[in-house]
């Protein structure tokens, strides 16, 4: 269940303790799953449990976030894509399909742009070659290192999730919400400053990997129209579009999860 602390394992990558969890056999396809800003791995309990059947899933939380160290250095996007090779590397994995929503996406990017031969597939849900602006992320970061995590929980929710998810939903939202509340403040700080710096318009025309990527509807963060212009820049990516806000895989779980089978089978 999303929210639940999930027991898995750790490994040590440069220098931090980075905490994942597997799901299915270790001889099936590798499907690496990545979370967004502010969540943990528990977020894809809906996808862990639908595929795998079919794929050895590994999960993890993205550094800073959930049980996974930040560290006390400063830190860019190729120190997130890093995270994931090193995390394949000890787990003697030569290539995987990668999923990842938002920050997961960007880190998607990376890796697609600079590490393709690790990859099979690549998956980019509810991102964009920037989110946002610079300003917005550090004057977050510079709130959650003064205020704490308190400071922004509280409008998370109509963000993540349309207003009539929310009303449907309330226990699930509210579990997001306590997992956002309990993030430690220095790492989702870090981790604005990496979205406040992450600027990869230049270079996502560079990704050959076979690339889906999944929008949502009503995602007012990262939109409809920024996953068309990924789609134009990558050649041969395809598009789908989910009746969601900007944490699809939760909102529409069954629809992300086969768009997800249909790209990967």
């Amino acid at each position: 269940m999303i929210g639940n602390d999930i027991v898995g394992k750790t490994c040590s990558v440069d220098g931090i303790r980075l905490h994942y969890r597997t799901d299915g056999e270790r001889r099936k396809p590798c499907l690496v799953l990545s979370n967004s800003l502010g969540t943990d791995l528990s977020m894809w309990e809906a996808q862990a449990a639908a595929l795998s059947d079919e794929f050895f899933v590994v999960r993890y939380d993205t550094r800073g976030h959930g049980q996974s160290a930040s560290g006390g250095a400063p830190f860019g996007i190729e120190r997130l894509g890093q995270d994931v090779v090193a995390l394949l590397d000890h787990l003697d994995i030569e290539r995987a399909a990668f999923c990842g929503i938002s920050m997961g996406g960007l880190t998607g990017q990376w890796l697609g742009i600079h590490q393709p031969r690790r990859l099979t597939h690549l998956v980019l849900a509810n991102t964009a070659a920037r989110i946002g602006g610079a300003a917005p992320w550090q004057l977050r970061a510079e709130q959650v290192r003064r205020d704490g995590m308190a400071a922004v929980a509280e409008s998370a929710a109509a963000r993540w999730f349309t207003p009539q998810f929310i009303e449907r939903e309330a226990d699930t939202v509210a579990r997001l919400a306590g997992i956002l509340l309990r993030q430690d403040a220095s790492g989702y700080a870090a981790c604005c400053d990496v979205l406040a710096q992450t600027d990869l318009h230049d270079a996502v025309g560079t990704i050959a990997v076979p690339t889906l990527i999944i929008a949502g509807e009503h995602d007012p963060v990262t939109t409809i129209d920024d996953g068309r212009w990924l789609q134009q820049q990558i050649a041969g990516a395809r598009l789908a579009s989910l009746p969601a806000s900007h944490i699809s895989n939760i909102e529409a779980a069954d629809l992300f999860t086969e768009q997800l089978r249909t790209f990967l089978v």
